[in-house]
């Protein structure tokens, strides 16, 4: 829903080696990568845990995108370690697929995102 916001933007994103990736039908310009035709194609095998284990926890797991102290939104680095720490707060609790989480915080806040 937000490409167009993004697309004109595509020309200096490439400039700086940014990977744009999009969820939802196209089509879009070349260079960007449509991840719904990925996933239909995906294997529902398990990769070796070698492919896809982090060599360090503290790498880049992902990143999220914050409000940002000024108001404008800015990219939050997330490591692999911060992820399954934030993970592993259902386990701590007891929760199972059976309970609903509700959710008071905005999901650019890390806490709310995990």
């Amino acid at each position: 829903d937000l490409f167009g916001s993004v697309e004109p933007l595509l020309p200096s994103l490439r400039e700086d080696g940014v990977a744009v990736w999009v969820l939802g039908a196209g089509p879009y310009p070349a260079g960007v990568v449509a991840l719904q035709e990925l996933l239909d194609a995906a294997s529902e095998e398990l990769e070796p845990e070698d492919v896809w284990e982090p060599e360090d926890m503290n790498d880049t797991c992902l990143y999220i995108f914050t409000s940002g102290t000024t108001g404008l939104p800015k990219a939050a680095r997330v490591s692999h370690l911060k992820s399954v720490m934030c993970l592993s707060f259902y386990e701590l609790v007891g929760a199972s697929s059976r309970d609903v989480v509700y959710l008071a915080l905005p999901l650019y806040h890390m806490a709310g995102s995990l």
